[in-house]
């Protein structure tokens, strides 16, 4: 007997019904044409590491003298749920049975599907020989050429291993932090500290943005403009923040009629987008449709489950260049799309190095249709639809536009306009009748995109020149587009496509494990939403303020961790390095923090600020009495020090008195 075993049931019913004649059986099917397999199935996770207290007994209280906790290893156990159990023992008479000869894994391909299989595999105690499948589709044709090319289960050892580092690195840190810092800031009223290794700088980056936006100070400066036949013309000198050279400028722009100078025309194109991987779907979601990172997550796993898309959990934009051929009859399958796939010479597809490129692909792909369809919710159909387009718009041409720049002058102040016009839309002509929740956010200046007349050089005549008062704007709150963008890239902003690529390996977490770790922020209260907009409540400001080590909140540093774990999945880093150097590190913070005198008074859920009285107010504008140099200002939840981007950490609560 042959027994696979997936990570979910209805994986585990699609894999039966490929292999042929499934036969449902409690917690198993048989199926093969003599029933030669049995396929079964976890729920996911089945077995977690134990408890401080079930490895030491001394580690069941809460004690600063008994940290850090460092165990020689990390036994696993089954989880105390009753249908996880029955399940694991099903799971474990199926191995243990006399004629099973061999094992297939069938889990999930990644990382974490990798861990759920070898927990159970470790805790059974195996002995027989295992196969992996490796598969980016549930669909029939995917999973049939699975079973024809079955992999070795060694030959995924680096990837077990990067994954069992993560497991336990993660228990380590996580548990030891939280124990820590909860017992040392005791006074704190709200029970439980919890910190983590991507969920603690995750929250520093917020509350970096937010005391940057809470400390802003806004700072006047004016544009120089002239309207003349109906279009506005910029001056060249950009950003006046002197009001008496504005004046000035504005003074001699109006004592001489208009001139146009120069006019260029130029011919662009722009390609489209690259195709998806979890990250930048999870970013569209959230901008078009609202939709959180959880919700993105579970309506792409649907999806794969249903096999009308791949395997979602990837960190790619790329296709490896053998799934090239498969392409045709996939924009053929795509019915509902048939007035712009049907302009697509399938015979002679396109082939870009933007698209295709196997250097860039490890074990899956970016996400794409499969071909198959079937009946949809109407958020999956949301979802699917981004990719779809997405996947056909790179087959197609490119965007191609005229760009009119006209440049004059009033006297010797220099202006200019730009218009644009799309010339043949191309790929952009699946877009044309879509409009994004997003479209306010990130609409462009109106100067930038106008509707140019006819002009001649030479020409000149009336404008009205005038003044557009501006004020300087703190950076955006973040969104959970913007986080999750920030998260990839360890808190480097790029917009860049290619180069936030480059910099992936040096990521906060996971694809799969950021829309979690967003959701945890918000359930432990260090983290709110309003609207689109993520804030850092203060208990999640106070937490932040209190910790010192950027280990454990530099996205640098842990975006450092991420790449050695990746490393290690390359077999370029060993596990048993990776955990001595964090089980130095944790000792470290641990002495660090045990000889630390600062304390927080009371650490609140809410990010409300208390209200204070006009009294309290004197204390704006004097020195700060910490380090001197600053003056207290006040900001939305206490007194702060101007200085405080010079590392002054002064800061009173308003109702301290």
């Amino acid at each position: 007997m042959i027994v696979c075993i997936a990570e979910k049931p209805s994986v585990a019913k699609e894999i039966a019904k490929v292999l042929g004649n499934p036969k449902a059986s409690k917690g198993y099917y048989t199926a093969g044409s003599k029933g030669e397999y049995a396929v079964t199935w976890a729920y996911g996770h089945l077995i977690e590491i134990k408890s401080p207290g079930e490895i030491n007994e001394s580690w069941k209280s809460w004690s600063m003298d008994i940290l850090p906790m460092i165990p020689s290893s990390f036994p696993r156990k089954v989880m105390s749920d009753k249908g996880v159990k029955e399940q694991f023992r099903v799971i474990k008479q199926l191995f243990e049975d006399k004629n099973t000869t061999e094992i297939i894994n069938c889990g999930d391909a990644g990382q974490e599907g990798e861990l759920i299989q070898r927990e159970i595999q470790e805790l059974c105690r195996i002995k027989c020989p295992v196969k992996r499948l490796w598969i980016s589709s549930l669909t029939t044709a995917a999973i049939k050429d699975g079973f024809r090319n079955l992999k070795n289960q060694s030959d995924y050892d680096n990837l077990y291993e990067a994954s069992l580092a993560r497991a336990n690195g993660d228990w380590l840190l996580g548990l030891n932090a939280t124990r820590l810092f909860t017992k040392k800031y005791s006074s704190y009223e709200g029970g439980v500290l919890s910190l983590g290794r991507v969920q603690t700088p995750t929250l520093a980056m917020i509350v970096e943005r937010d005391n940057t936006i809470d400390h802003f100070k806004p700072e006047d400066y004016w544009l120089l403009k002239t309207r003349y036949r109906n279009v506005v013309f910029s001056s060249m000198k950009g950003q006046l923040k002197d009001k008496t050279e504005a004046d000035t400028l504005l003074s001699k722009a109006k004592s001489s009629p208009f001139q146009v100078t120069k006019i260029t025309k130029k011919q662009g194109s722009e390609m489209p987008g690259q195709l998806y991987d979890l990250t930048s779907l999870q970013v569209d979601c959230n901008k078009k449709f609202s939709l959180s990172a959880e919700t993105t997550l579970n309506t792409i796993q649907s999806l794969y489950e249903k096999k009308v898309t791949t395997y979602p959990r990837v960190d790619t934009r790329f296709l490896p260049d053998d799934v090239y051929p498969t392409c045709p009859d996939i924009l053929k399958n795509l019915t509902d799309y048939a007035k712009y796939t049907k302009d697509i010479d399938l015979a002679a597809l396109k082939k870009s190095k933007n698209v295709f490129n196997s250097s860039k692909v490890t074990d899956h792909h970016a996400i794409i249709p499969t071909g198959e369809m079937t009946t949809l919710t109407d958020l999956e159909r949301k979802v699917f639809d981004l990719i779809a387009r997405r996947f056909i718009s790179v087959f197609m041409e490119p965007c191609l536009y005229d760009t009119t720049t006209v440049e004059g002058k009033a006297s010797d102040v220099f202006f200019k306009a730009t218009g644009k016009h799309i010339s043949s839309p191309g790929w952009k002509a699946l877009y044309m009748n879509i409009k994004d929740d997003d479209d306010e956010e990130n609409k462009k200046d109106d100067d930038d995109n106008q509707t140019l007349p006819l002009f001649k050089e030479g020409e000149s005549g009336e404008h009205k020149a005038y003044l557009d008062a501006k004020k300087t704007t703190p950076p955006a709150r973040y969104t959970e587009a913007t986080l999750l963008q920030a998260m990839e890239t360890a808190g480097k902003l790029c917009d860049n496509e290619e180069l936030r690529d480059l910099m992936k390996e040096n990521g906060l977490g996971r694809p799969s494990s950021r829309a979690n770790i967003i959701e945890t922020l918000k359930k432990r209260g260090f983290m709110e939403k309003k609207g689109k907009k993520l804030l850092s409540t203060l208990k999640g400001k106070q937490l932040i303020g209190i910790i010192k080590d950027d280990m454990l909140k530099s996205p640098t540093t842990t975006g450092e961790w991420e790449k050695k774990l990746r490393q290690m999945e390359r077999g370029e880093y060993k596990r048993t390095t990776f955990m001595q150097e964090l089980e130095q590190k944790i000792r470290e913070i641990t002495d660090q923090v045990k000889k630390d005198t600062d304390t927080i008074k009371s650490l609140q859920g809410s990010s409300k600020a208390t209200k204070t009285s006009g009294k309290a107010d004197s204390i704006v504008g004097t020195v700060c009495p910490k380090c001197g140099k600053g003056k207290i200002f006040k900001n939305k939840y206490s007194y702060s020090c101007t200085n405080w981007k010079n590392g002054c950490d002064f800061r009173k609560p308003f109702n301290e008195k």
